[in-house]
């Protein structure tokens, strides 16, 4: 295992709200996972947000004994992703660097920021992709990844106050929130808004440190 620099960045908040066009994504209570594909080597490491181990027995073994309740992730990837995504990535010519990565949100149905029951059924929830240079923005996503089993999405339009506050109100029925994205290439951006249920309920399970896992 190694510590990584973040592997996946810190998403601003709410107070963003800018009037430009988005996609919105359903935001799954879960953890992030990484995984690692380089065109020699295939798929050969995975982590989470700040640990990177080696896709291989040794590596797996690490990581379920840092993670106890992953056991399943590893496998989950494979029989989900794996094989899918390589082929984009050796078919497609945008993909021609030599390593990239994917991001999948792990979670089952009570998972709560960031915890998981173990005798819950998990899966994992594609919803982005680094090219090797920058994120792929979210128009790119769905064309190149909706065939796949990807992050639901909420809503297209304009970023509005309003639309951030029917997200919050509970509106769109989704128990976390959105993630919103827009623009490309050095211009990508990305907002998240959590609905007022997910707060009350963060307040309720962590009283004074609830805003630890706030927007």
């Amino acid at each position: 295992m190694v510590r990584v620099a973040l592997s996946y960045p810190k998403i601003p908040g709410s107070e963003r709200i800018l009037p430009n066009k988005c996609i919105a994504f359903k935001k799954y209570d879960g953890t992030n996972l990484h995984w690692v594909w380089e065109r020699e080597l295939g798929w050969y490491a995975f982590g989470t947000r700040r640990n990177r181990f080696d896709l291989d027995e040794k590596g797996i073994a690490e990581f379920n004994a840092q993670h106890p309740g992953y056991e399943d992730a590893v496998h989950l990837f494979h029989t989900t992703y794996a094989q899918a995504l390589e082929k984009i990535f050796k078919e497609n010519p945008t993909y021609k660097a030599q390593e990239l990565s994917v991001f999948t949100e792990y979670f089952g149905p009570n998972s709560f920021a960031g915890l998981h029951k173990s005798t819950d059924i998990k899966e994992l929830m594609l919803f982005d992709v680094h090219n090797g240079h920058q994120m792929v923005d979210p128009e790119t996503f769905l064309q190149e990844f909706g065939h796949l089993k990807i992050a639901k999405v909420i809503y297209k339009g304009k970023l509005t106050g309003r639309f951030a506050n029917d997200v919050r109100e509970g509106r769109f029925n989704v128990a976390e929130g959105v993630v919103c994205k827009g623009g490309s290439g050095p211009e990508l951006w990305m907002v998240k808004i959590k609905t007022n249920a997910y707060m009350e309920k963060l307040k309720k399970a962590f009283a004074a440190d609830w805003e630890k896992y706030w927007e």
